[in-house]
């Protein structure tokens, strides 16, 4: 129900009641009414102002006038509306573009942070692996490096001075290989009980995989040796410059070798010493000491990357080959470059290997040739052609009967030795990359390693 003035007899903005006659007044109104007359309008009697009441309303929303009575005023209503809309889609488009920007920037404070991150992490990981690898300085056998004596004719890169194949050397290699002729004429030709059946051989199945033994970031494996003494420890040589000795039964690193400049292709364990070596594009041979971490002999024998290692039976000497065109005799212990001898057509080889009595071993090369040679006279004594491409892995067997070679043209070859000639050729899947070649002790089996990963 509306309140409404007994004067005016609209209703009131500020209503009273007066308490002579009970009617609503228009406050201003009344208040002006009783100035002039001084009584109630209505009843006639007394009225002074404080007597009048106050009345609690709410606020009186008057109507909205018309104003769209006409079609101008309709058109500029329209028109009104319409720059409005426009003016707050402008405000929301450069609202939009602000929050854009503010985005943009957030996600590469992020990528900043997460390469930040990254970059920590591998550092951390490099310190971890420094400090696990860290031993304590005092006792550590002082670096072998032998320096060199003569410059190369082609380009002054430094050599070292051969020593030469004293009588003492020459006579310690015969003695050896006396020895290893005639243990192998006691074992005979007969095959060992304990070896296994090829059904077993069939079965074999993996036990376990160490992805972690090199740097993630520079991944891969490019050599592997088992000591032949512990079977335990293995050695590594990865693409990031390190070599690892790992323990397979502990699943511990036990060593972390670094020192080269670039990836290690070649590594072997020493049979008899803690001792491994190393060899590297970077044109360095490496002996290292395994529980010191350290390099005992830098050898630089070569111009070029080394592409083969292999250790004489004595334990004290090495042969390595590489892309300069020469095969190298040293002796480990010493660091004394014995003897170095160009291939004799001068290209490039490929890998080595001794044979079992270590009075010859045999070279590959890139022209695809495979040579034997004569260690005391230091010259070629046999060739086996037959392969095409580069040379990849020549490996003897036990018994000094049999060598398997093989290159680029996707097959192995066997040789005789004896007859000198090759007696089984395996083809292999073209395109099918030999990367290693081992006989077993016993030389039954021959084991290939390539690119299926097999």
């Amino acid at each position: 129900m509306a309140l409404v003035c007994a004067l005016t007899n609209e209703v009131p903005e500020a209503p009273v009641i007066s308490p002579s006659s009970g009617a609503v007044f228009e406050k201003r109104v009344i208040e002006k009414y009783i100035m002039e007359n001084g009584c109630d309008p209505i009843s006639g009697k007394d009225l002074k102002e404080e007597e009048l009441i106050e009345i609690k309303t709410p606020a009186v929303v008057k109507p909205k006038p018309p104003s769209a009575t006409s079609i101008p005023a309709t058109l500029k209503t329209m028109q009104d509306e319409w720059d409005a809309l426009m003016i707050h889609s402008f405000t929301q488009r450069q609202q939009l573009q602000t929050t854009r920007q503010e985005l943009s920037h957030a996600l590469y404070q992020h990528d900043a942070a997460c390469r930040v991150i990254a970059r920590l992490k591998k550092e951390l990981t490099a310190a971890r692996e420094a400090l696990a690898t860290l031993k304590p300085q005092s006792g550590i056998a002082p670096i072998l490096k032998v320096e060199p004596a003569i410059a190369s004719e082609a380009g002054g890169a430094p050599q070292m001075e051969q020593a030469g194949m004293n009588p003492e050397v020459i006579q310690k290699l015969q003695d050896k290989a006396t020895v290893l002729t005639q243990e192998r004429k006691k074992r005979g030709r007969t095959v060992p009980e304990e070896l296994v059946t090829l059904e077993q051989v069939k079965s074999f199945l993996t036990v376990a995989s160490h992805p972690g033994l090199h740097s993630a970031s520079v991944p891969g494996i490019l050599a592997l040796d088992i000591n032949s003494a512990d079977h335990s420890k293995i050695l590594t040589g990865g693409n990031d410059k390190n070599a690892t000795v790992f323990n397979k039964d502990t699943e511990q690193v036990v060593a972390i070798l670094k020192g080269h400049t670039k990836k290690i292709t070649q590594v072997i364990y020493h049979p008899k010493e803690d001792t491994v070596i190393t060899g590297s594009p970077d044109m360095n041979i490496r002996i290292w000491h395994v529980p010191t971490t350290q390099t005992q002999v830098l050898l630089r024998c070569h111009d070029g990357p080394v592409t083969g290692l292999s250790l004489h039976p004595t334990g004290d000497y090495l042969l390595s080959t590489s892309s300069d065109k020469h095969w190298a005799f040293s002796d480990i212990h010493t660091g004394r470059l014995l003897t170095k001898v160009i291939d004799t057509a001068e290209v490039g080889l490929t890998t080595a290997q001794f044979h079992p009595d270590g009075l010859i071993f045999g070279t590959g090369t890139v022209d695809s040739q495979v040579k034997i040679w004569d260690l005391k006279e230091q010259s070629n004594v046999a060739n086996f052609p037959g392969h095409t491409g580069p040379i990849s892995a020549i490996s003897f067997s036990e018994n000094g009967y049999y060598l398997a070679t093989a290159a680029d043209d996707a097959c192995v070859k066997l040789w005789d030795l004896r007859k000198l000639k090759n007696f089984k050729t395996i083809q292999l899947d073209d395109g099918y990359e030999v990367k290693d070649l081992c006989f077993d002790q016993s030389g039954t089996y021959l084991a290939i390693a390539g690119t299926d990963v097999r």
